[in-house]
């Protein structure tokens, strides 16, 4: 029998001496998808060869009456004698009964085990060291669904920076202060204990004890939701670190406020705040008088929540997210006397204007009246209210109070209509004892003080 030539493929019914050129030759069979070609030296070391062109290493052995088969690698990544030496590798792993397959995935897991090992470790040191700043800004984004809009402006304020330059608001400094929680949020997390946070707060009550009891409560807040994160609960101890009585008595109490309007201080007050130069300050600081409205809603008024037709005001409240009270005659006109220089009612030169506190402040200088600020102008509202036999829940939903009885919550349901009834007597009477005359026909904006009206 003719020996084969060098040229033609190789006999793939019979095993032979693994070569460059044997490798080289092999092609797959007119009509198959694979082949092999077996070696005679290494039992189980096969070279397969696809109908695209690939060529490997293989080993196939049977276990248990199963073909097992498993890809070497490449035939140019792996030399022949490496090829072998693997392959003599598995033969002795499934001699001793033992699936190359099962202990290859055993390896993989054990990596896979490792691998995840490393990442958690690296992870736990990473969270070992996170501070306060980077845990409040997951809060925020954690909590922001559940949150008002003023709410969450809070918590943004009371952690900033502060020493940014200002023309308003710094009270001569020219620049802002930082916010009370500010200098824990470069603390790490796990050093936020109990004595940390009293000594806080014995700091911040030296200058501030009210906003630093508004920034204690959301503080409490912060770690009672730490606690329930598996990241950080780890980091705390089990009970709130702020939750304690020296944290609490540093900070003091709340006093009650008592800043508002007698009957008898109506007419000065009126006369010193419409002698402010600013028409849309004017107009703000009454409004907001008659309304009884926070003063923060009086500022978000825009021109589309004024409805002229059915004599409303919209306001944006932030317990119930929105109340329509009554536009009554004397705030109308004063309303709409003012320019439409953007959607804010009450506007300034790029949105709605500022808190104008240094002005009302000095109206009051002028009219001798100690101790007024602009929500003494909503407790005003509501105390001379109690002049006129105004049920107190018409009052109540005027103002944006939370009902404070089962009847009230469940079963009373007040239209506007009916509110507009007890509103207009309220304005009327508060003008008639400031001595304001005034015309309801009158163009907006042409009113007059008489003196002496009470």
């Amino acid at each position: 029998m003719a020996r084969p030539k060098k040229t033609d493929a190789p006999d793939l019914t019979q095993a032979c001496d693994l070569t460059a050129g044997a490798i080289e030759r092999l092609t797959v069979p007119a009509g198959k998808m694979q082949a092999f070609m077996r070696d005679s030296k290494a039992p189980g070391l096969r070279v397969r060869v696809t109908a695209a062109g690939a060529k490997s290493f293989v080993f196939e052995a049977k276990l248990n009456r199963q073909t097992i088969r498993r890809t070497i690698g490449d035939v140019r990544a792996w030399s022949i004698e490496a090829a072998r030496t693997e392959a003599n590798r598995l033969r002795v792993t499934l001699d001793a009964g033992t699936d190359p397959r099962e202990v290859e995935r055993q390896q993989d897991t054990d990596k896979a085990a490792k691998a995840a090992a490393a990442i958690t470790q690296a992870q736990a040191a990473a969270i070992a060291f996170v501070t306060v700043g980077e845990v409040w800004a997951v809060y925020l984004t954690e909590r922001r669904p559940y949150w008002g809009d003023l709410h969450y402006a809070d918590h943004i304020r009371f952690t900033k920076a502060g020493g940014v330059p200002a023309n308003r608001g710094t009270r001569g400094r020219g620049v802002t202060i930082a916010g009370p929680l500010f200098p824990l949020m470069a603390l790490p997390l796990r050093e936020l204990d109990a004595p940390t946070i009293e000594a806080w707060a014995a700091n911040e009550a030296k200058t501030r004890p009210s906003a630093a009891r508004l920034a204690w409560r959301q503080l409490k807040v912060f770690l009672g939701w730490c606690s329930e994160q598996p990241a950080y609960a780890g980091l705390l101890p089990a009970k709130n670190p702020a939750k304690t009585t020296r944290s609490r008595e540093a900070l003091g109490k709340a006093g009650v406020k008592q800043d508002a309007l007698m009957r008898e201080q109506l007419t000065v007050w009126f006369e010193a705040v419409q002698r402010i130069s600013n028409p849309v300050t004017v107009a703000y600081l009454q409004t907001l008088l008659l309304t009884g409205a926070r003063p923060g809603e009086v500022l978000a008024l825009r021109w589309d929540e004024i409805n002229t037709k059915w004599r409303g005001l919209t306001i944006r409240d932030k317990v119930e997210g929105e109340r329509v009270i009554p536009l009554t005659p004397f705030v109308s006109h004063l309303i709409h006397a003012l320019p439409r220089r953007n959607e804010f009612v009450f506007s300034g030169a790029a949105g709605a204007m500022s808190k104008p506190h240094k002005p009302h402040a000095t109206a009051c200088k002028v009219a001798g009246i100690d101790s007024l600020n602009l929500h003494g102008l909503r407790r005003s509202f509501k105390s001379l209210t109690e002049w006129l036999e105004i049920p107190a829940g018409v009052v109540a939903q005027i103002m944006g109070h939370k009902p404070s009885a089962t009847a009230e919550k469940h079963y009373t349901v007040r239209p506007l209509d009916l509110l507009r009834v007890h509103h207009e007597k309220i304005e009327a009477w508060i003008l008639e004892q400031a001595g304001v005359s005034f015309d309801a026909k009158a163009e907006p904006g042409k009113l007059r003080v008489v003196a002496g009206g009470l």
